[in-house]
């Protein structure tokens, strides 16, 4: 009988601590308890699967000792700046899209097992909203020290995680491949031009060379100035020996003898000639140093030309070399993991932060209002 006194009395002060607490747990209570049965009742089990690699490039090692040093080993580095850049494009507009393209990302994101809150909302999203969600059900995290990235999917299947999981890594080797291309060929296109303007300019010169050689009708005018020097000098020692042997006979000999006569006509003859020939090397189209000065400058042009060639060819190779160094592929550490257990949502931890969070705000408010009440006392 006295149990039975004393449960109306334990009733009546449990409703009045209720009562008292009821703000509490209308703010606090109510919402804890609405989120418990959501996430323990119709949340469905999200499978995570995760992959890493890295970004790397091909270098020359710096060598630590001389041997290898002189050996030129070479080997790899990491790169964390480019692992950024995959980081930033899987996180992307282009990624979504090329997701959506290989695994079909709304027909995984739908599935009837899903629950009503965690589904994706419609098949027809404006792009900004498949990105949004598309980032909160997948994570790409970088380390700095190591450059390792890791990705990390979710799906309503363990087999559908695996599957996105799969396809992010494959479109991030595209993707490097796609920037190893490029740094590639930015750094042979112009040398590559410049090797096809010194390739065209040998051409042109040799070209130009050889329509002079036609148009004078001559090999080397440096061989024609030479022979026309010969040429000259022997005139020149036929008139000297001429007029020497004049000077001689005129001694002993009539002016109208024959033998002088002829000396006379010789001389007269030798002097036109050599004239002529001083002319016909120094004045007109036919001159020698004209045809002397247009021809160095033909062979100047095709040495400088050559001399662009030899080094053209030289930078062609040392880009080639240095676009192998620039080349960029990724290396997996771990593949994709098929899941056996749904780690989402976490559901005990949720509830916890979710009651402190509401708790605080909840008391929060009440300092508030309290010192409102107090300042109008």
């Amino acid at each position: 009988m006295s149990g039975t006194r004393h449960a109306p009395a334990r009733r009546s002060r449990l409703r009045q601590m209720l009562w008292k607490r009821r703000h509490f747990l209308l703010f606090v209570g109510v919402p804890t308890l609405i989120a418990a049965i959501y996430l323990y009742v119709f949340a469905a089990g999200q499978y995570v699967s995760e992959a890493r690699f890295m970004v790397r490039g091909q270098q020359e090692m710096r060598a630590a000792s001389a041997l290898s040093a002189a050996m030129g080993a070479a080997g790899f580095k990491q790169v964390p700046e480019d692992a950024m850049a995959v980081r930033d494009y899987l996180q992307s507009h282009d990624a979504v899209t090329a997701l959506e393209q290989q695994v079909n990302l709304t027909q995984l994101y739908r599935r009837p097992e899903a629950d009503f809150l965690a589904r994706l909302w419609s098949e027809n999203l404006p792009a900004e909203f498949m990105q949004m969600y598309f980032r909160y059900m997948n994570s790409v995290e970088v380390d700095n020290t190591s450059g390792i990235t890791t990705v990390r999917a979710r799906g309503f299947r363990p087999e559908d995680a695996r599957q996105i999981a799969e396809a992010q890594l494959r479109i991030s080797e595209d993707f490097v491949n796609q920037l190893s291309a490029r740094a590639r060929g930015s750094s042979l296109e112009l040398a590559q031009a410049e090797l096809e303007l010194a390739e065209q300019r040998v051409v042109a010169s040799q070209t130009a060379m050889t329509e002079w050689r036609q148009r004078e009708q001559a090999v080397d005018p440096a061989g024609l100035a030479q022979i026309g020097q010969a040429s000259m000098a022997s005139l020149e020692a036929a008139l000297t020996l001429a007029k020497t042997e004049f000077q001689e006979k005129s001694a002993y000999m009539r002016s109208d003898n024959p033998t002088i006569v002829n000396l006379r006509n010789r001389i007269s003859t030798l002097e036109s000639r050599i004239r002529t020939e001083r002319s016909r090397l120094t004045i007109g189209n036919e001159a020698l140093p004209e045809r002397i000065s247009a021809y160095e400058s033909l062979v100047m042009e095709r040495e400088f030309a050559s001399k662009q060639l030899a080094s053209a060819t030289t930078s062609l190779e040392a880009a080639r070399i240095n676009a192998q160094r620039q080349q960029l592929f990724l290396s997996r550490v771990v593949e994709p993991n098929l899941a056996e257990y749904p780690l989402y949502p976490h559901a005990g931890i949720f509830l916890l932060s979710l009651f402190a969070i509401l708790s605080v705000i909840y008391g929060i408010g009440w300092l508030i209002l309290a010192g409102v009440r107090e300042h109008a006392l």
